[in-house]
């Protein structure tokens, strides 16, 4: 019986798996020589690592070549370190490279290099993710071992500098096959207690071998991890291992490193007395000015004194109020003349004092005046009002005026 027939992406799919599920396959170092070496434009390097008996096809990504010092040549020998993995198009597998170098160089400086240009392509040495250190520090973490050099230097240099702050040991070997894990121990040890501001990494100076520890991936992932800023104080000037690229600050010696947390407690005290003698003199300044600003402002107080402008302003006041009451007499004896002009007149006009003479006024019932003897007719009622009351009257007859006699003169 046939079997069920593979397709040609599930059969290169399948055994890329086998590839990409063996830890050996995952972590290579391969040695041999350059051949057709080529950079695309795109900064991706293909080429080929061959021998006297076989071939095997590479392939260097951008970020890992721009890390190296200048190009392969073909016919190179050369140390190559990465994974091996199945290019589905044409379902060969191939060396993804993240690391080269001329053969020859120590396997641990090898190693280093390799370690250093794969951190570096995922970015934990990039100054961006650095955090600047507390100024003022509380309390200070060391990660080292409790009976080196290095602690009692850094116990030295801070109690010397800012003996206020609290330092918090966590102990491990700096050396060794079993010191790498307890380094990453100690470290986690403080994070997990919380109560520290910034943590020292630090041991004294050794050969390659002896700063091995430092240069392991455990510990530069546990220090990139960190939350609590790190400072890596591990060997002499002259020493860099991995853990000196990703902490946030990297300092030569482990003398340097305690330097590097706490201010210079005497350098402080200077400062303090320089800024207490500038407040000093600032504000005697500040004093002197204000007193002869004060001054000026009472000499002008005694040049505008408010009493003098009152009283001046209280006779004016007085002259007025003499003034309007003149004024005031002198229009009320005006209104007063008038009015008294105007009752005569009044007085001249009243029908009552016209009535006391002697006079009526007629009108009929209905309050209209009679002006004419043509205005009523014979019988009609009509009122006679004098001075004291009315009479009631009916009309007799109408008898017009007749015209003045004139006298004959003799």
């Amino acid at each position: 019986m046939v079997k069920q027939p593979w397709t040609v992406a599930d059969l290169t799919h399948y055994i890329q798996m086998l590839l990409t599920d063996d830890e050996a396959l995952r972590d290579v170092w391969v040695e041999g020589e350059v051949s057709n070496f080529l950079q695309h434009t795109s900064g991706h390097c293909y080429f080929s690592l061959k021998d006297a008996h076989a071939t095997l096809q590479c392939v260097m990504w951008k970020s890992y070549a721009a890390l190296l010092p200048e190009p392969p040549q073909d016919g190179q020998h050369v140390l190559a370190h990465g994974r091996i993995d199945i290019y589905p198009p044409r379902g060969t597998y191939q060396l993804y490279v993240d690391y080269l170098q001329p053969a020859g160089m120590g396997d641990l400086y090898a190693q280093f290099e390799a370690l250093k240009a794969r951190l570096a392509a995922e970015g934990l040495f990039d100054d961006a993710r650095k955090r600047p250190l507390p100024r003022w520090p509380r309390r200070i973490g060391v990660v080292t071992s409790p009976d080196g050099a290095a602690l009692r230097d850094i116990v030295r240099v801070i109690r010397s500098r800012y003996p206020d702050v609290d330092l918090i040991l966590s102990p491990t070997l700096v050396q060794g096959a079993e010191a790498p894990g307890q380094i990453v121990t100690a470290l986690q040890a403080l994070i997990d207690y919380g109560h520290v501001d910034v943590i020292l990494v630090a041991r004294g100076g050794g050969s390659l071998e002896d700063l091995w520890a430092f240069n392991d991936e455990r510990v530069a992932r546990a220090i990139a991890a960190s939350p609590v800023p790190v400072v890596s104080g591990v060997g002499h000037e002259t020493d860099f291992t991995i853990a000196d690229f990703v902490a946030d600050v990297r300092a030569p010696t482990p003398s340097a490193a305690a330097m590097a947390v706490v201010p210079d407690g005497q350098e402080l005290r200077r400062q303090l007395r320089a800024y207490q003698e500038r407040l000093r003199q600032a504000l005697a300044s500040y004093v002197s000015a204000y007193r002869k600003r004060l001054a000026a402002e009472v000499r002008a107080l005694r040049l505008h004194d408010p009493r003098l402008r009152l009283a001046t302003a209280r006779q004016h006041v007085d002259d007025l109020h003499r003034s309007l009451h003149h004024a005031w007499q002198v229009r009320l004896a005006f209104w007063r003349t008038r009015v008294q002009g105007l009752e005569a007149r009044l007085q001249s006009l009243d029908p009552r004092q016209v009535l006391r003479r002697g006079y009526a006024l007629v009108e009929r019932v209905d309050n209209t005046p009679v002006t004419s003897i043509t205005a009523v007719s014979a019988g009609e009622h009509i009122r006679v009002i004098l001075h004291d009351g009315h009479l009631e009257a009916w009309v007799v007859d109408q008898v017009p005026r007749q015209p003045a006699r004139r006298r004959n003169t003799p």
